[in-house]
C-alpha cells in the first residue's frame, strides 16, 4: 500500500500536507466516520482524493455543484486519475454508460454525483455490484435544515450505508454552526463523533467594516491603495458591469462575471483574472467557488451577504497564500434595510408558490404524474413575461421549491459534442463497405478519437470537417443520420440554464409545502440575517472574533488586525495612564460598582461612543470584570 505522501507528491507535487489534512486522511484510512471543516482554501478535495487513491476501488463524491464536478473530473483526468460526473441534463444513454464503466468498464477512481442521482432507479440498480472504497460528501451543512442551503435529497445519502455498512464516510464542509457540525453526524449516521475542525481564524486576513455614503469612492480608494488582484461582489448582474466599467474608467484594470454570460465568456473572464490581466473580478456570487488564485489581496462586499455563512466563505477568498489581505464591507444604512427587504423576498406567499409550481407544469407542457428526473431549458424572464409574473417573485419562489426538493435549477453550463459508439467494431465496418460516402468519415473519427467504443467522448465538429474535408454543417448532419441507425450516440454541444424536475409533476393541491417548514424556513434565514446585521453594526469587538465566534469556536484571541482592533489600539494609547484610568482604579479598589453607576462616571469625561470604545478595552485587556450574578464592576 502506497503511503498518503507518496500519492501527494506523484500526482499532486506537493512535498506536503496542509495543515489538518494529513489526520483526516489517516482517520479515513482507519475506517472512521469523519467529519471535516476546513476554511475556504484549506484544501478539502485532497481529503478525500488521496484516501482514495490508496485504497482499492471507486470513491463516491457526491456533491450539488455541477461546476466543480466538473472542474474536479477534468483536473483528475490531467493527472491521470479516471473520474466521471453525473448530473442532471446527461442523457439516459450516457448515465447508463459512466454506470457500466463503474462496474464492468475501466474502472473510475472517482464517480461525482449529485444527491438527487443517489435516487434514481438505475443508480440503485447498479450501486450494491460496485466495488466503493470511500464516500465523500461535500458540502456536508447541505443535510442539516439547520445548515445555511439545506437541501432535502441529502436527508437520502444515508441510505447508501445499507449497502457498504463497513465503509467510512467522509463529510466536508467549509461552513457549519455547533447545531449544525452534530446535526450532520446525526442523520449521516456517524458510528461515533468524529469531528476535525480547523481554525476559522485567519491571522493574516484584516476584515474591515465601513459605513460609507459614497460606496464608488471607498471601493476606487481601495483598489488605489492595494495595488494587487481583488475581487468586488455586489448582488446585481447589471451592476457588475457598471462598477467594472467605473473602475476602468478610473484607470483600475477590472472586469465583470456572473451566471448570466455564456460559458465561453466566463472561462475567458475567469482566464484573463487568473493571469492578472485583469486586475479586478466585479462579480455576483457565482464566481470563486473553485478559484483557488493565492495572492487575491482583497475581497470587497458593495452589498450585505445574507449570512455570516455566505460572508466568511467569500472573504476567506482573499490571503490564501497566508499574506496579510483585505476583507472589507462597504456600507450604509440603507444596505442594511435592503438586506431584510431581500429576506421578505426570498420567501414568497405559500399560495404564490403552489401557483408559480403550477405555470411551471404547463410552460414545459407537463401532464400531471410525468415528468421525473425531465431536464428542460429555462428562460426566467420568458417564463415570467408568458405568465405575467413578476421575474423576482417567481424565481424566489422556483429558489424555494428547490430547497424543498422539487427541482434543480442551473445556470447556463456549457456541455461540449460528445459521441459514443455502442455499435460492435464489425457491424460499424459493415456499414462502411455497404456505405462508401461515409468509409472516410467513419474512420476520421476513430482515427481522431480513442475510447468511443467504451466511453462518450468529447469531439470538435470543426476539426472533424477540417480533417474529413467537408462542412461543418455536413458532419452534424452525418453524425445525426449514424445515432439514427444507432450505430453512435451523438449529443451535440449546449449551453442554456435549465430545470430538472425532482419529482413527477402533482397536481397544486397536492403539492406538499407545510406551513411549519415553510416558517421554520424564514426564521432560520432571520436570524442569519440579524447575526450578519449584527456583525456591521457591532465596532466595539474584534471582527474575527465576532465571525468564529459565530461559527461555535471559543477563543479571546484578538486578531489585532481588523478595523476594530485598529481602533481600540488607538482608543489603549489615548487611555492608558490617563488620570481616569487612576480614578476608576481608584473608585473600584474602595468598593464594587454597579454598571450604571460605572457607566455614569464614564459619561462625566466621555462622550456616548468613546464610553463604549473604553468599557470594551477596559474588559478586553482584563482591567475589569463584571459578576455575572450581581452585575458589578470589579477591578482585577
Amino acid at each position: 500500500m502506497k503511503e498518503p505522501a507518496d500519492i501527494l507528491k506523484q500526482y499532486w507535487h506537493f512535498d506536503a500536507f496542509r495543515p489538518m489534512q494529513e489526520d483526516i486522511i489517516r482517520s479515513v484510512l482507519n475506517g472512521h466516520d469523519t467529519l471535516a471543516l476546513l476554511p475556504t482554501g484549506g484544501g478539502k478535495s485532497i481529503c478525500f482524493q488521496v484516501p482514495a487513491m490508496v485504497m482499492d476501488g471507486v470513491c463516491l463524491v457526491i456533491t450539488p455543484l455541477i461546476a466543480l464536478m466538473k472542474d474536479q473530473v477534468e483536473n483528475l483526468s490531467k493527472r491521470g486519475i479516471p473520474a466521471a460526473a453525473i448530473y442532471h441534463g446527461l442523457s439516459s444513454t450516457e448515465l447508463e454508460v459512466i454506470l457500466d464503466n463503474c462496474l464492468y468498464g475501466k474502472k473510475y477512481k472517482f464517480l461525482y454525483l449529485s444527491p438527487e442521482r443517489l435516487q434514481t432507479e438505475m443508480f440503485k440498480a447498479r450501486l450494491p455490484k460496485m466495488q466503493v472504497c470511500l464516500i465523500a460528501i461535500d458540502e456536508a451543512h447541505c443535510i442539516s435544515q439547520w445548515g445555511y442551503d439545506f437541501r432535502p435529497p441529502y436527508l437520502k445519502i444515508a441510505e447508501v450505508r445499507t449497502f457498504f455498512p463497513s465503509l467510512p464516510i467522509l463529510a466536508l464542509t467549509a461552513t457549519a454552526t455547533t447545531q449544525v457540525v452534530d446535526d450532520i453526524q446525526e442523520k449521516l449516521h456517524f458510528r461515533k463523533p468524529n469531528v476535525f475542525r480547523k481554525s476559522f481564524f485567519r491571522s493574516n486576513l484584516a476584515y474591515m467594516v465601513v459605513n460609507e455614503e459614497d460606496k464608488l469612492g471607498k471601493l476606487l480608494r481601495i483598489c488605489k491603495k492595494v495595488d494587487a488582484p481583488g475581487i468586488v461582489y455586489v448582488r446585481n448582474r447589471r451592476r457588475t458591469k457598471e462598477i467594472a466599467n467605473f473602475l476602468q474608467q478610473n484607470k483600475i484594470s477590472a472586469d465583470f462575471y456572473h451566471a448570466g454570460l455564456t460559458t465561453k465568456e466566463r472561462d475567458m473572464k475567469q482566464f484573463a483574472w487568473m493571469q492578472e490581466k485583469a486586475r479586478v473580478m466585479v462579480s455576483t456570487n457565482a464566481f470563486g467557488m473553485g478559484i483557488d488564485k493565492p495572492n487575491v489581496r482583497f475581497v470587497v462586499h458593495l452589498d450585505l451577504p445574507d449570512s455570516p455563512e455566505a460572508y466568511f466563505q467569500e472573504a476567506g477568498r482573499a490571503g490564501r497564500d497566508e499574506k496579510k489581505s483585505f476583507a472589507v464591507i462597504v456600507h450604509n444604512q440603507a444596505d442594511l434595510s435592503e438586506l431584510e427587504k431581500n429576506h421578505e423576498r426570498a420567501f414568497p406567499q405559500i399560495d404564490f408558490i403552489k401557483m408559480v409550481y403550477n405555470c411551471l407544469g404547463n410552460y414545459f407542457q407537463l401532464p400531471v404524474g410525468s415528468g421525473k428526473f425531465a431536464t428542460y431549458p429555462f428562460n426566467i424572464a420568458e417564463f415570467a413575461t408568458n405568465f405575467n409574473l413578476d421575474a423576482a417573485r417567481a424565481f424566489n419562489s422556483l429558489k424555494f421549491l428547490e430547497k424543498e426538493g422539487y427541482l434543480l435549477m442551473s445556470d447556463s453550463l456549457h456541455s461540449p459534442s460528445k459521441i459514443y459508439i455502442p455499435a460492435s467494431k464489425i457491424d460499424l465496418y459493415r456499414f462502411q463497405v455497404a456505405n462508401l460516402s461515409y468509409d472516410l468519415f467513419v474512420k476520421t473519427i476513430l482515427r481522431s478519437y480513442q475510447g468511443v467504443f467504451s466511453d462518450f467522448v468529447k469531439i470538435n465538429e470543426q476539426e472533424i470537417a477540417k480533417r474529413a474535408g467537408i462542412s461543418t454543417d455536413e458532419v452534424a448532419k452525418k453524425l445525426n443520420y449514424l445515432s439514427q441507425l444507432n450505430l453512435i450516440c451523438y449529443e451535440p454541444a449546449t449551453e442554456k440554464p435549465t430545470i430538472t424536475m425532482l419529482e413527477n409533476r402533482l397536481a397544486t393541491d397536492h403539492l406538499r409545502i407545510s406551513p411549519e417548514v415553510y416558517h421554520r424556513q424564514k426564521e432560520f434565514a432571520q436570524k442569519r440575517v440579524m447575526a450578519m446585521k449584527e456583525y456591521a453594526n457591532n465596532p466595539h469587538q474584534c471582527r474575527s472574533l465576532q465571525l468564529i465566534r459565530y461559527f461555535g469556536e471559543k477563543s479571546n484571541q484578538q486578531c489585532t488586525i481588523c478595523d476594530v482592533c485598529i481602533s481600540r489600539k488607538s482608543t489603549s494609547d489615548n487611555f492608558t495612564n490617563t488620570q481616569l484610568l487612576i480614578q476608576l482604579k481608584q473608585n473600584l479598589s474602595e468598593k464594587p460598582l454597579q454598571l450604571t453607576e460605572f457607566t455614569e462616571i464614564l459619561h462625566e469625561s466621555l462622550d456616548e461612543n468613546t464610553t463604549v470604545s473604553f468599557l470594551q478595552w477596559l474588559i478586553d485587556n482584563e482591567k475589569i470584570k463584571v459578576d455575572p450574578k450581581s452585575q458589578e464592576i470589579l477591578w482585577m
